[in-house]
């Protein structure tokens, strides 16, 4: 019997337990270890951010579904791994007591989503700090109070200053930061508010739509269109004052204090800030069968798991060759160990990286997630299934090789809301297929906004909730 532990429930370790439980689960032991016991359907939380949806429609339980699909759950929080001995250490929930439990694989899936390091740049964060975030549902449900107190403040007469975007040189995740902002504007619109707002847009991208993955150009309309010219224009439309190239250095309690790509200082000052952090590996030990630390041979300084990818290569000869990004997402040195969604570690970025004079790397790193997240969840079980049942692995699946999709909703009624679509194959540009600027396929890569894009976020909202839990046909829904 193969024994296969899931370290994390995010998209790409619960996509990964429906795909291994519903495949192995009678015959074979796969647990789950997750802090939470439910799922948190994340590209939602924008929504609550603005008061427009409860965070009881983002998440549901994850034991009845994990009981279907013949998943062992183990609520709690993983806190060693022990590669030459296969076996982690977990802190069981309950009671206000940490029981220590031993969980033995011969499989490890690590999939634990980002560590949040608003720690990385003083002053951020809604905890320790005077921003907000809409990366959890606790974050959302601040930002939202807070974001309501300002438009009652404005209903009164009073002009406010909102500052959304990243909080760190490098930052990823500016597609939720930008969904944001535009929703915001929306309801306060709909408040009759909007023009007692100032709204700006902060970003340590290159330009906007940049969006950690280098921008991207599309045929729209028999016309040409680069994504920096798309949301450039949906910013002018919409009032929104766009700083780009800037990397948030500290955060004090009335202004957001940055570096730009030329080395000089300045800051932003803000009424209201809702800034994505630094992403980080989730803080796991890894030991070795002697006691002593192996972290080096299995993660990156950042915490991220190594995998079969080639790294420390130039910015160059990384974006230049397919073969840089992993395809099995299998660590090197532990072949039992596997990696998915936000926690694998990037050879590199996909976005142009810089230095300004100061020697500050502004650089927008990968984005790893949503659609992402599950695809490489989905690849790396399948390949589990293979070695436990074939002895060997089948799949495989390169970022270069990738297709991405984003709806960012800029207000969500179904009557006169808006959203932004944007495809793209493949995800980090492939210039031996696609001998053009982009690197993309030019016929797939398509860029939209309209109604009908409102009605598609809101229909995938429903659609994925339904496949997460497992439901009738959850495996004809793509990731």
């Amino acid at each position: 019997m193969a024994r296969v532990v899931i370290i994390g429930a995010g998209f790409a370790g619960h996509t990964a337990a429906l795909y291994l439980g519903s495949t192995l689960g009678t015959q074979h032991d796969i647990t789950m270890i997750n802090t939470s016991e439910r799922f948190l359907y994340l590209p939602s939380l924008v929504w609550v951010g603005v008061g427009h949806m409860k965070p009881e429609k983002t998440r549901f339980s994850l034991r009845p579904v994990y009981d279907r699909m013949h998943v062992h759950f183990l609520p709690g929080k993983a806190v060693e791994v022990h590669p030459d001995e296969r076996f982690v250490v977990a802190e069981k929930n309950g009671d206000g007591v940490n029981q220590q439990v031993r969980v033995d694989y011969d499989h490890l899936i690590v999939a634990t989503g980002p560590r949040l390091n608003f720690a990385a740049t003083p002053g951020l964060g809604p905890e320790a700090g005077h921003t907000h975030s809409i990366c959890t549902e606790t974050h959302a449900v601040a930002s939202r109070d807070a974001y309501l107190e300002d438009v009652a403040r404005m209903k009164k007469g009073e002009r406010r200053k909102l500052v959304v975007g990243t909080g760190h040189p490098g930052a990823t995740c500016q597609g939720a930061a930008f969904e944001y902002i535009t929703n915001i504007h929306k309801d306060l619109l709909r408040h009759g508010v909007r023009d007692r707002a100032e709204l700006v847009w902060l970003s340590n991208e290159r330009a906007p739509g940049d969006f950690g993955v280098g921008g991207i150009t599309a045929r729209r309309r028999g016309r040409l269109l680069s994504s920096e010219a798309f949301i450039a224009a949906v910013f002018r439309e919409y009032g929104i004052a766009s700083q780009v190239r800037r990397g948030v250095l500290e955060v004090d309690e009335n202004a957001v204090h940055w570096e730009d790509y030329e080395g000089r200082f300045g800051e932003t000052t803000y009424d209201f800030a809702m800034l994505i952090p630094q992403f980080t590996g989730m803080p796991l030990k890894y030991i070795g069968a002697n006691g002593d630390d192996v972290s080096a041979k299995v993660v990156n300084p950042a915490g991220f798991v190594i995998v079969d990818g080639i790294y420390g290569r130039p910015y160059e000869t990384t974006i230049g060759d397919p073969q840089s990004w992993p395809r099995v997402y299998q660590s090197p040195e532990y072949g039992s160990i596997f990696a998915a969604g936000i926690a694998f570690a990037p050879p590199g970025p996909i976005s142009q990286p810089h230095v300004t004079p100061n020697g500050t790397s502004i650089t927008a790193a990968p984005p790893r997630t949503g659609m992402v997240s599950g695809v490489i969840g989905r690849v790396v079980a399948k390949n589990v299934i293979d070695l436990v049942t074939l002895g060997r692995m089948t799949h495989g699946e390169r970022l270069t090789e990738m297709a991405a999709a984003c709806i960012a909703s800029m207000g969500d009624s179904l009557w006169d809301g808006s959203a932004a679509t944007i495809t793209m194959y493949p995800v980090v540009p492939d210039h031996q297929r696609y001998p053009n600027d982009d690197g993309r396929d030019a016929f797939v890569t398509h860029m939209e906004m309209g109604l009908a894009g409102a009605w598609m976020k809101r229909m995938l909202h429903s659609a994925f909730r339904h496949k997460l839990q497992g439901r009738v046909g959850w495996r004809l829904i793509p990731e």
